[in-house]
């Protein structure tokens, strides 16, 4: 019985060297749970292709044990290979569990990926941050929520976790990036996909100032399954999970299902007993998560926070939403136009525009009519 099985072309005098972490995470029929019994038994990843089929069947099936000494597959290696040569461009990371840059955050969680794929700076994985999430079918109200909160909460310092889909979490990134603590992003692809494609941009905006993170080999694509999964990543990096919008059976559900177990604290906003998307955040609060009107609120709950308040907007800050203000103003016209068409008239953030909107409609500058359009009244 053969005692090792090099990687052909690959490094194999280091059982750290990260070829044979990418090995194992690529192994058929090893889970993240079964490569950390392997770890634990054998101790760094090089080490367990050291042992025979007889040590491996004490901690495996003997099956999986066969299966794991045969050589790698020809997909197994480009998949190697194109991973290395991935990591050889800027900004892009691997950590793995025995990295010291590993978040100690996802340490303490049931079960911390075994490999995570980075975009960006590693250092914003230990930032204190909260999760903002909520529905893709967002409302008006609730991007212009999602983006103020995360807005303030990244001025106080806070960095803002969110999952780089449409509606809430896309409003919550932009918030944080206009705040010294910036966004991380948590994909359900592998890092080399962005989904979906309009936020490339976005995407790259993070990147540059933030993170973005995956679990998932390169090349995986959105898999339905993969999201729900990722989410204990989105609570498991934050020390708080906020709620924006949900419906009754929603994804952020999930997201604050698992903070609750992981030990992080739940806030949601509430919203009108009519609307559809506030009832996932009734439901929250009726289970116990806190209920929030303002990123004070939501400061004055988090022990290294409570002596940080937010700060008032400056004289200059009141200029530029004035100067914004009367921009859309001009641009709508008495006839109906929907919110994408306004954006590319005014050149304004779609998160900044329908905070302004909803802002205009309350103080009865504007009305919104049925499918989303809206109309000047003066």
């Amino acid at each position: 019985m053969p005692t090792s099985t090099a990687l052909p072309d690959f490094p194999d005098d280091d059982p750290a060297d990260l070829a044979w972490w990418l090995r194992l995470s690529l192994a058929e029929g090893v889970g993240p749970a079964t490569a950390r019994r392997l770890l634990a038994a054998f101790g760094l990843p090089g080490q367990l292709w050291q042992a025979d089929a007889s040590a491996l069947a004490a901690v495996v099936s003997p099956a999986l044990a066969a299966r794991l000494l045969r050589a790698p597959t020809p997909a197994v290696r480009a998949q190697i290979a194109a991973t290395l040569a991935w990591l050889q461009q800027p900004g892009h990371a691997i950590l793995t569990l025995a990295d010291s840059r590993y978040p100690p955050a996802l340490l303490d969680i049931a079960d911390p990926p075994l490999l995570l794929y980075l975009r960006g700076d590693p250092a914003w994985l230990g930032a204190e941050a909260v999760a903002v999430v909520g529905s893709r079918n967002a409302t008006a109200q609730g991007i212009a929520h999602a983006s103020r909160f995360s807005r303030e909460l990244s001025r106080a310092g806070l960095s803002i976790v969110s999952g780089l889909a449409l509606g809430i979490d896309a409003a919550a990134h932009e918030g944080g990036l206009d705040g010294p603590g910036s966004t991380v992003a948590v994909i359900g692809t592998g890092i080399d996909i962005v989904y979906p494609r309009r936020h490339e941009a976005l995407a790259a905006r993070i990147a540059a100032a933030g993170c973005i993170v995956s679990e998932y080999p390169l090349g995986t694509p959105p898999l339905a399954s993969n999201f729900p999964r990722r989410n204990r990543l989105i609570s498991g990096l934050a020390r708080a999970v906020l709620v924006v919008e949900a419906a009754a059976q929603s994804g952020s559900l999930i997201t604050a299902r698992m903070a609750a177990e992981q030990g992080r604290d739940v806030f949601a906003i509430p919203g009108s007993i009519h609307a559809p998307l506030a009832k996932g955040c009734h439901q929250l609060i009726r289970q116990g998560a806190k209920l929030v009107e303002t990123t004070q609120d939501m400061l004055d709950e988090l022990p290294s926070r409570q002596a940080v308040r937010v700060a008032h907007p400056s004289p200059q800050s009141q200029v530029d939403d004035d100067a914004m203000t009367s921009l859309v103003m001009q641009a709508m016209a008495h006839d109906p136009v929907d919110i994408d068409t306004l954006a590319a008239r005014c050149g304004l953030e779609a998160a900044v525009l329908a905070g302004l909107l909803l802002t205009l409609e309350l103080a009865g500058r504007i009305e919104l009519l049925p499918g989303a359009l809206y109309r000047r009244l003066e």
